[in-house]
């Protein structure tokens, strides 16, 4: 009991999506949790907790990055970027198309922190060839395809957005 009284809750302010989110939470909560629970943006999935798998990748501040590795605190006044954020009016980002149209996945559980870590390498690298794709997703974790179709996605993907 004693130590409950000593925890205080910060207040955390972080934009996510383009909305800001505003809470008192504990110094401890991790970003991860506090997309989920606090933003109710529950595409950003928790995996591991352990930085390996990457289902929680999002962007902060355009940066790729894997939100159980961050507390909520460490991300204030920030700017973060979700599989939720991509979508524009109702149609699909390119790269969500593409896993769509390449059946880039399969249970569909790495699916966000995946095509997240692919917006990411897009971004920086709007023309990559197969080795680019295959070593810039290398911190995201497939348990179920061959990673095939993924890589066949993001290089479709990336034509589609060089067209525009």
């Amino acid at each position: 009991m004693e130590a409950q009284k000593l925890q205080k809750k910060v207040s955390v302010s972080i934009k996510i999506n383009g909305k800001v989110y505003t809470a008192d939470v504990e110094p401890r909560l991790l970003l991860v949790h506090f997309i989920r629970d606090v933003a109710g943006l529950t595409g950003t999935h928790i995996g591991c907790d352990t930085s390996n798998c990457g289902a929680c990748t999002v962007l902060l501040n355009g940066k790729s990055l894997k939100s159980c590795t961050m507390f909520a605190v460490q991300a204030n006044g920030a700017e973060i970027l979700t599989i939720e954020g991509l979508a524009k009016d109702g149609e699909l980002h390119p790269i969500q198309k593409a896993f769509w149209e390449n059946h880039g996945l399969q249970c569909g559980y790495c699916t966000p922190g995946m095509i997240m870590q692919a917006y990411w390498l897009l971004q920086n690298n709007p023309n990559p060839t197969e080795e680019d794709v295959r070593k810039g997703i290398s911190g995201n974790l497939c348990r179920c395809t061959g990673y095939q179709n993924i890589v066949k996605s993001i290089l479709a993907a990336a034509k589609e957005m060089r067209g525009r």
